[in-house]
Order: C-alpha cells, then sequence, then structure tokens
C-alpha cells in the first residue's frame, strides 16, 4: 500500500511540475505572439523576422509536448483511482484527480486559442507583406510608367477644374438670362402702364420716347458687359 501511495505522489509531482512548465511556458507564448505584428513589421528587411518565426514554431512544438505528457500523467492517475486496493481513498483521489484534469483542459484551450490567433496574425502578415513587396516591386519597375501616370492624373485633374469653371460660367450666364428675364417683364409692364398714361396725357408723349430710347440704350450696354464677360471667362478657363 505504501508504495502504491508514492506511485501516486509521483504522479502528483510529475502533474504539478508539467503545470508549472506549462504555465510560464504559456506566457512567454502569449507575449511573443503579442509582439509579433510590431516586430513583423519592423524586421522585415532582416532576418530577425524569420528568427521570430522560428521561435514560435519551436516553442508551439514544446507546448504540444508538453500537453501530451500532462495528458498522459492525467491517464495514469486515472488508471490509478480506478485499481484495486485504493477505495477507501477513492473520492480523495477523484477530487485530486478532477483538479488536475480542469488545469489540463484550461491550459488546452489557452493555448489552442493562443495558436490559433498567431497563426491567423502570420497568415495576415505574410499577406500584407507579399502586396508591400509587389508594391515596392512594381514601383522600383516601372518608373517611368509612374511619371507618366502622374502627368496623366495632373491633366485630367485639370481638365476637371476646367469642367467646373465651365459649369459655374453656365451657371452664371442662366442666372443672368433669368434676371434680364424678370427684369424685361417689369419693363414691360411698367411700359404699358406709362403707355396708358400717355395716351391719357399727350403732353407726356415725348416724355416716354426719351425713356425708351434711354431704356434700350441701357439694355444695349448691359448685354455687351455680359457677352464681354462671358467671352472673357472662357478665354481664362482654356487658357
Amino acid at each position: 500500500m505504501a508504495a502504491s501511495s508514492d506511485y501516486w505522489e509521483d504522479l502528483r509531482k510529475q502533474a504539478r511540475q508539467l503545470e508549472n512548465e506549462l504555465d510560464l511556458k504559456l506566457v512567454s507564448f502569449s507575449k511573443l505572439c503579442t509582439s509579433y505584428s510590431s516586430n513583423r513589421t519592423r524586421d522585415s528587411r532582416s532576418d530577425s523576422g524569420s528568427t521570430q518565426d522560428n521561435m514560435l514554431v519551436a516553442m508551439t512544438t514544446e507546448l504540444e509536448q508538453l500537453l501530451a505528457n500532462l495528458t498522459a500523467v492525467n491517464d495514469k492517475m486515472a488508471e490509478y483511482t480506478n485499481s484495486p486496493g485504493v477505495t477507501s481513498h477513492n473520492a480523495a483521489l477523484m477530487h485530486t484527480l478532477q483538479r488536475h484534469r480542469d488545469i489540463l483542459q484550461d491550459y488546452t484551450h489557452e493555448f489552442h486559442k493562443t495558436k490559433s490567433n498567431f497563426f491567423s496574425l502570420r497568415e495576415r502578415e505574410d499577406l500584407l507583406g507579399s502586396v508591400h513587396r509587389d508594391i515596392e516591386s512594381y514601383k522600383s519597375s516601372s518608373g517611368v510608367n509612374n511619371r507618366k501616370t502622374e502627368l496623366f492624373l495632373k491633366e485630367h485633374e485639370h481638365l476637371r477644374n476646367s469642367d467646373r469653371l465651365i459649369d459655374n460660367a453656365i451657371s452664371i450666364a442662366m442666372s443672368t438670362k433669368e434676371n434680364i428675364t424678370f427684369q424685361r417683364g417689369m419693363l414691360k409692364s411698367i411700359q404699358t402702364r406709362v403707355t396708358t398714361l400717355a395716351n391719357r396725357f399727350p403732353a407726356i408723349n415725348s416724355l416716354i420716347q426719351k425713356i425708351n430710347l434711354r431704356k434700350r440704350r441701357d439694355s444695349l450696354i448691359l448685354g455687351g458687359v455680359i457677352g464681354v464677360c462671358t467671352i472673357l471667362l472662357l478665354l481664362y478657363t482654356f487658357h
């Protein structure tokens, strides 16, 4: 019975030792995975990036081995609890075994979660690195094409600016036309009233004629000014 008890204590020591080692390794593994992205970006042009990859892969393998060893120890502890001669202590042994199994389950879950995050992050970094290298390769191998592209873009932007200026000129012209039409309507209304008054009072007929002459002159001057401004604006736009 003493030998059997010593065997159980030996298994418990092995389990605690593996659990402590796993705890330390998982903390280091998590920190290394967390710093992976920034280090990978900073060391993308040196051998440090691949060195970090190798460290993470080696640590992953080591953690998998430690988990396998702890699983084997737990299995041995489970076999011991079912062996003859330990029935009187079975409840205490099962409680201890369950606690070690819970610890193993927690460590396994944490490892797989961190490992999954690491591989997802590495795939994303590899994809971004590949895109970045393709862009750099394109820039280095097509400098002339990039210069032509920049010139085309500048010319395109110039044309867009010219279109906007033309649109503004057209909007101003349309607004001016609407204002002139409105003023012409008002002038016609006034002319009608004045004509009515002139018919009633022939003495002011000469005054009305002078007003009409001045109105025509003002209309000609206003039309000339609008035409000159429109021509100057178009010349400035296409200059």
